[in-house]
């Protein structure tokens, strides 16, 4: 069995095979995978919202929060740990509505603002989105194989896929 990392809200974990890395409970949250398969490195962030501008910036930041700072942090440190940022793909999940509110309410589009934010920065930084299960309105864990770059997503009451 391979090693597991946990990776909490607003954190990311980056590894090589033969970890698995895993985020538990995506509601509204995005959790975005990138994987080289050449060198079998790579990551997994659970992003909690679409955008640092949302917020002043300080020393406190947690800039592993945000689609568009997570993700480019992400990249850097894979990079540093070898992978190669131009064979670098991304898998994304999550981005759920899991609440009702009323019509035009920011709460109740948060999930679609953070799959929007993830794609653009995804495209921004020219890597492909081969893969998703994003939207609707329901959870999901999902897993990254760090052998073979799957990303398996598991909510309560559906079938597992393996993306």
């Amino acid at each position: 069995m391979s090693e597991l990392l946990v990776v909490g809200i607003s954190d990311y974990k980056l590894a090589r095979h033969p970890k698995v890395i895993v985020t538990y409970a995506l509601g509204s949250c995005v959790g975005v995978c990138l994987y080289d398969n050449q060198t079998k490195i790579g990551g997994l962030s659970h992003i909690m919202l679409p955008d640092s501008n949302m917020f002043p910036k300080n020393e406190h930041t947690n800039r592993m929060k945000f689609a568009d700072t997570a993700i480019q942090d992400l990249v850097r440190d894979l990079v540093k740990m070898g992978a190669n940022r131009f064979r670098l793909v991304a898998k994304i999940a999550g981005g759920a509505q899991m609440f009702r509110t009323q019509p035009g309410s920011p709460i109740g589009s948060i999930g679609d603002r953070n799959v929007f934010s993830a794609r653009k920065t995804l495209s921004a930084l020219n890597i492909p989105i081969i893969a998703e299960d994003t939207g609707s309105n329901f959870g999901r864990t999902v897993y990254l194989n760090l052998e073979t770059g799957t990303m398996r997503v598991q909510s309560l009451s559906r079938s597992v896929r393996e993306l």
